[in-house]
């Protein structure tokens, strides 16, 4: 007498149906990447052109402006914190330099509309460039006035050089040495 089978075996995996969808899930994911611009996630150009009128400018700090709605900060310089550093302001009388260099900012500014370029973003994610305002450039002049020091390596360091020399801003006697605040962030 032949056995009973009550169940019947299942039957053989389809081999050809699995490589399909494997091959129609690759494909989509190339046609996908290529189809797809590089910049549509979140990327932005490298370099950018910010402006700003007069009634849209705000100086936030000696090396930071807000342009309407957008934040920036001057590339290529360095400013102390508030209440880092002390030097004389234009009456001799002993001031907060970060403050004096907002001023100076401030000045350079002068109800003038702003134009930057933004090369990118800094680790707080404002923008980083370089501005003019009614054709003054905006970071080589706070350099130039002693208010900021050139980080190393930029062509502004000759104009650091310059301020030193002469003296002007952070560099005058009786301020705090710049070896005592910077980098302390």
């Amino acid at each position: 007498m032949r056995p009973r089978r009550i169940f019947r075996p299942a039957p053989s995996p389809r081999r050809w149906g699995t490589f399909a969808v494997g091959a129609l899930a690759a494909l989509g994911a190339v046609t996908i990447a290529v189809a797809i611009p590089g910049d549509l996630f979140g990327s932005a150009p490298r370099d950018q052109l910010w402006a700003a009128g007069p009634g849209e400018v705000r100086v936030l700090d000696g090396d930071t402006l807000r342009l309407g709605d957008r934040v920036l900060r001057l590339a290529a310089l360095d400013v102390p914190d508030r209440g880092r550093a002390s030097c004389r302001d234009a009456a001799g009388r002993l001031a907060d330099c970060a403050g004096l260099a907002a001023e100076s900012l401030a000045g350079l500014i002068a109800g003038r509309g702003v134009e930057c370029r933004v090369q990118g973003r800094d680790r707080m994610g404002r923008g980083f460039g370089s501005c003019r305002a009614g054709g003054v450039e905006l970071n080589a002049s706070q350099i130039a006035a002693g208010w900021a020091l050139a980080e190393s390596g930029s062509a502004l360091v000759p104009v650091e050089a310059a301020a030193r020399q002469a003296r002007r801003g952070l560099w005058a006697p009786e301020a705090t040495p710049p070896e005592s605040w910077r980098g302390r962030r």
